[in-house]
């Protein structure tokens, strides 16, 4: 296989990712939340501490947008701020109890919509897709 045909079935992997992403977590976002904040909380969930460009970086936003959103996050009640204490310049961001009851539900939700996509599968197919993610996970999704 040429790179060039692994690239595009990457290309389409990555997008399918994406559509089967936004359908499977469609309307769980509760508590008033804009799309963007609750990506951010998903975000914090899956990634907790994170700093603050760390957050932009994956969100491709600017450092002051992310630091508004975070504000409102924080306003809410589902984030805090906690201090390094090596290096107290440094903050890491985590979700609040509240932050981890929303997210917590919101994953209860996915969950169920997960096995719903999957629940055709045998045991071996089952299985299988474990390994595949794992695999795609150690060799083309690893953080650098």
């Amino acid at each position: 296989m040429d790179n060039n045909h692994l690239f595009q079935k990457f290309i389409a992997f990555t997008a399918a990712v994406h559509q089967i992403t936004n359908n499977i977590s469609k309307d769980v976002n509760s508590d008033g939340l804009t799309p963007l904040q609750y990506k951010i909380i998903e975000y914090i969930a899956v990634s907790q501490p994170v700093t603050l460009s760390e957050i932009s970086d994956c969100m491709n936003m600017s450092m002051p947008n992310t630091s508004r959103e975070l504000k409102k996050l924080s306003e809410k009640g589902l984030c805090t701020r906690i201090t390094d204490p090596a290096d107290r310049r440094r903050q890491g961001i985590t979700l609040s109890a509240a932050g981890e009851a929303l997210m917590n539900e919101a994953f209860s939700q996915i969950a169920v919509r997960f096995e719903q996509r999957i629940a055709g599968l045998s045991a071996k197919e089952r299985k299988e897709t474990e390994r595949a993610l794992d695999l795609l996970q150690q060799k083309v999704f690893y953080l650098s």
